[in-house]
């Protein structure tokens, strides 16, 4: 069972949908035990990063969602901000995120470059593949994807970093440790080429 993590920041619906298209049964839910008995979980995000903490906190889901993750290995997949949040501290923020991946989000910044583009980065955009996962396998070579955000995520041990992206710079646009993995950008969006992600994390990761 699929449970996308209901905390009051994210698209639930189009991730339900899209799970759905893939042969999925998901759950949206907050339950402890909903949460409990998952075998794979996604956290989703939309808005800023201290309010989505804050929201965890008050739902009393860190405690849980540690021994899912950290403890019990349960995959999980963090969308746009919810890949943010698997991080050390944003600096959108003062609340440290849940430091699963050992890393920080910060701005973009394009000061001193050539390209002075707009933030957000919104629109799609193609990835570079960085390793090998089963999320990305059979993906054809120039898929897209839909990406919305202003923060990106800068990893402290570059094995971590599954594709990148170019907007000014390269960024991280998707990232994975063992049974953690975030993408910048949301596959729930990202038409056939989303879909495709989604059922190999249903069926491979």
């Amino acid at each position: 069972m699929i449970v996308i993590i209901d905390y009051g920041m994210g698209n639930l619906g189009s991730l339900f949908n899209m799970l759905k298209k893939v042969g999925a049964s998901p759950l949206i839910s907050a339950k402890f035990e909903d949460l409990a008995r998952a075998e794979k979980l996604i956290l989703p995000g939309v808005g800023a990063f201290d309010n989505a903490m804050n929201k965890l906190k008050e739902l009393n889901l860190i405690p849980l969602l540690q021994e899912k993750v950290v403890e019990q290995k349960t995959p999980i997949l963090g969308v746009c901000l919810g890949m943010q949040l698997l991080t050390q501290k944003s600096a959108e923020g003062n609340l440290p995120g849940l430091g699963w991946i050992a890393g920080d989000t910060v701005r973009f910044n394009f000061q001193g470059r050539a390209q002075d583009l707009k933030i957000p980065h919104m629109g799609w955009n193609t990835v570079q593949i960085k390793k090998s996962s089963p999320l990305w396998e059979d993906l054809e070579e120039e898929s897209r994807f839909y990406f919305v955000h202003s923060y990106h995520v800068v990893c402290t041990h570059p094995e971590d970093v599954l594709t990148e992206t170019t907007y000014g710079y390269n960024f991280v646009s998707s990232l994975s440790r063992g049974n953690i993995a975030g993408m910048q950008f949301h596959p729930e969006k990202s038409h056939k080429f989303g879909m495709k992600i989604f059922k190999n994390f249903v069926e491979k990761f």
